[in-house]
């Protein structure tokens, strides 16, 4: 709600403007509320206070619920705040409800520049039930330094409870207890006890299976080809089907969804490595740096907390160490090539049919010569049944694509060439000025026969003409007004026209690479969105600024066939 225009929230009532209340009523629970078994604060009691509140003041009518539950108010990053912030800059609503300040936030800056700057600038009522604070009826309880000092007790409790939550799950790992939000692949929590793991039958036979594989000697490109072509779904996969969640995809997505199931390597790798199998508890690998800021920070292995037999083994320790053994031997014997630079298709190669990244692929001539080759990971590294190989070598990817874009940046160079042809040969501004003066003269007649139009309803009624008389002059009137009009409209139209102009600074892009003889990674960024790879050796490629160039084109067509049709 800009300032300076009267706002849809005003209505008129008796010659005095009515302000409406458009309230979204904010709801926060994080996990520390819920560690903290603050039951006033649970997600249902608050919605029962804010709506006794409602119900208290007819004034304010409830446009959407907004609940963020189990998330922290350190940070305003939470999905339905923002929603809220949305709607207010839609003019959705021009309302906030919430408990108390701490629903809102608990970071003393962030909370503060929302009460005080951000709110006031968008015309926003904010009103903290608990707290008796209204911005609208009560300003001076937002200028209040209570607020402030609520603000910052708020944080400081937040950082204090953060504090206390980590040192109970750091007890908790020495203890041998299980502190993650969802048991490692083959295991699942006890129900009895969900700091304890107990074995999963179902997705505990596909671990041994996997270290058995691995005993074998096969490696673990070679396990994870297996494990896709038996249709195992991965642990991802299997998480969702033990929680109920429906993957939903259509039938054109279908392979990709297929994909999704598949297992990779890495996932392979992190079972083959990971000591849980053998019945310990490897915990605290991670930390934050504080408690506004969640991004992990891993931390050097003497940090982390290992506790031995806190569980049942899937894995004798035996086989586990040997596999760890195979690993490391295959590690050292590994064919080491020197450190190259990145490819410059890293990150736009994608497989044209799965959809999948194309994985690169190097090796040397018996002259020594390094050449590179593309292949559809799904195919390379997934399973061979659920795609096909597409591969490219890098040079004819190299020639491919820059012919591609030499032909492109020729197309909107030829569209440019037609773009200053139509600017050069459109209306001058004297025509432009011809036009607007015609506007404003058929405005000024319109006029006229308004006010025609009430002279002689005032002769009417003062008995110097009769009632025939009047209808006939207000036929007319009439009669005239809507054939100004029609002309009005024209002549709108065709300064709509002349003030069209066609943006073509995309072009610039495409126009200043006109003399390219080979690809860059700076020509990459600018010009080139994705690369799909067919097989026999075809690309097809998806350039920036498709929408633009799209709209440019249909506009050259719009004005080509207005062109034919006024000659």
């Amino acid at each position: 709600m800009k300032r300076g225009r009267k706002s849809k929230f005003q209505v008129y009532k008796e010659n005095s403007i009515i302000k409406k209340w458009i309230a979204g009523i904010y709801v926060r629970l994080s996990v520390e509320d819920r560690n903290d078994k603050e039951e006033s604060n649970s997600v249902s009691n608050q919605k029962q206070l804010l709506n006794e509140f409602i119900k208290n003041n007819s004034e304010i009518q409830i446009y959407d619920y907004y609940i963020d539950d189990g998330y922290s108010g350190t940070n305003s990053n939470r999905p339905d705040f923002q929603r809220l912030l949305n709607d207010v800059k839609n003019e959705k609503i021009n309302t906030i409800i919430v408990k108390d300040l701490s629903r809102l936030g608990r970071n003393f800056i962030e909370v503060g520049n929302y009460i005080e700057q951000i709110f006031p600038f968008l015309n926003v009522r904010f009103i903290a039930v608990n707290e008796d604070i209204d911005s609208y009826l009560k300003p001076e309880t937002v200028e209040n330094i209570n607020v402030s000092l609520k603000n910052l007790i708020n944080e400081s409790y937040s950082k204090d409870l953060s504090k206390k939550i980590k040192t109970a799950f750091e007890t908790k790992r020495k203890n041998g207890e299980f502190v993650g939000s969802f048991a490692p692949y083959g295991y699942k929590k006890d129900e009895k006890n969900h700091n304890h793991l107990i074995i999963d039958e179902e997705s505990a036979k596909v671990v041994k299976k996997i270290f058995d594989l691995a005993i074998e000697g096969n490696a673990v490109k070679s396990i994870t080809h297996i494990l896709n072509d038996k249709r195992i779904i991965n642990p991802l996969q299997y998480k969702r089907k033990k929680q109920n969640k429906k993957c939903g995809h259509t039938i054109k997505e279908k392979v990709k969804e297929e994909i999704k199931k598949c297992w990779e390597t890495r996932s392979v790798l992190q079972i083959l490595n990971n000591q849980v199998y053998c019945g310990d508890l490897i915990q605290g690998k991670t930390t934050y740096s504080s408690y506004k800021n969640h991004k992990k920070i891993y931390k050097e292995k003497d940090e982390w907390i290992i506790i031995k037999n806190t569980h049942e083994a899937i894995i004798d320790r035996e086989t586990f160490n040997k596999v760890q053994e195979i690993l490391k031997s295959r590690k050292r014997g590994k064919r080491q090539y020197d450190k190259e630079e990145k490819s410059i298709f890293a990150g736009y190669l994608k497989c044209a049919d799965c959809k999948m990244s194309m994985n690169k692929s190097s090796y040397k001539l018996k002259n020594g010569i390094k050449k590179n080759s593309y292949y559809c990971s799904t195919y390379k590294t997934r399973s061979k049944k659920l795609c096909t190989e597409h591969y490219i070598k890098e040079e004819l990817l190299k020639e491919s694509v820059l012919e591609t874009i030499k032909l492109q940046i020729n197309l909107c160079i030829e569209i440019d060439k037609v773009i200053q042809e139509i600017k050069q040969n459109n209306s001058s501004k004297a025509e432009k000025e011809k036009i607007q003066k015609q506007i404003e003269k058929q405005e000024r007649e319109l006029l006229k026969r308004k006010v025609l139009k009430k002279s002689v309803y005032e002769d009417w009624k003062l008995g110097k003409i009769n009632q025939k008389d009047y209808q006939e002059y207000v036929q007319i009137y009439n009669i005239e007004t809507t054939e100004i009009q029609n002309k009005l409209q024209r002549l709108k139209e065709q300064q709509k026209e002349l003030s069209k102009d066609i943006n073509n600074n995309w072009i610039k892009s495409y126009v200043k690479y006109k003399n390219i003889n080979e690809i860059t990674s700076e020509i990459m960024e600018s010009l080139i969105d994705t690369i799909y790879v067919y097989e026999n050796n075809k690309i097809s490629i998806k350039f920036k600024y498709e929408d633009e160039f799209k709209k440019t084109l249909d506009l050259l067509k719009e004005k080509t066939i207005k062109k034919i049709h006024n000659n």
